[in-house]
């Protein structure tokens, strides 16, 4: 059976979006592991210091406001039971390890896409969880925890279209819309995610803000 030049061509043409795809997923998350594993161990570096010294006061420790100390020594800190660093070195560490497999030309089934997607969900709501309870219950944010919000939502929101072009390229159906916008609009996308936080963090610190003008 020929195939006609127009197929041909739009065959190259998907093989080269996807190639260059997998390049953009693979950066974003050998960077944004990077990023975090090395947040998660000064965090955990620090706890230690906490451990060993109530009185020790974190380097990230600044004002009342950005304090790391006061979010520390939270029960929120140990939310599982075991320091929330912990955590986020095992799953840092395991992204930028993908990452840069990736890179290095390795491909990985579907199923561990599916997997990865799991996880890099649980993280973004926990994330999440942990943004609400540093603004409206702790009334404190520590600026290393911050760099790790910024780097999960983009590690999510890149796994999480590439685990649905996964899914639709399997059901051998074209493209669906909503995956193009979302791939097409995802700079769009984080930028107002992060200008929603940083609003909200706005909002919610107005009066000491306001206090240092």
């Amino acid at each position: 059976m020929r195939h006609s030049t127009s197929d041909v061509r739009r065959a190259e043409t998907g093989t080269v979006e996807n190639s260059a795809e997998s390049r953009r997923l693979a950066v974003v998350l050998l960077i944004g592991g990077a990023i975090g594993l090395a947040m998660a161990v000064t965090l955990l570096v620090e706890k230690i210091a906490l451990i060993e010294n109530p009185d020790y006061v974190p380097s990230c420790s600044i004002n009342p406001v950005l304090s790391c100390g006061s979010v520390m020594s939270t029960p929120q800190a140990e939310a599982f039971g075991i320091p929330n660093p912990v955590l986020g070195v095992a799953g840092f560490a395991t992204v930028a390890t993908i990452g840069a497999a990736l890179l290095a030309g390795a491909r990985f089934a579907s199923w561990f896409w599916v997997l990865s997607q799991f996880g890099v969900t649980f993280a973004v709501i926990f994330v999440h969880w942990l943004i609400y309870q540093s603004l409206y219950v702790i009334g404190a944010l520590c600026p290393y925890c911050i760099v790790v919000w910024a780097v999960t939502i983009p590690i999510f929101l890149y796994t999480t279209t590439h685990t649905l072009r996964l899914v639709q390229q399997s059901s051998a159906g074209e493209e669906h819309r909503l995956i193009r916008g979302l791939t097409e609009y995802r700079g769009a996308i984080i930028t107002s995610w992060f200008l929603a936080i940083a609003a909200l963090i706005a909002v919610r610190f107005w009066s000491y803000w306001s206090s240092l003008i």
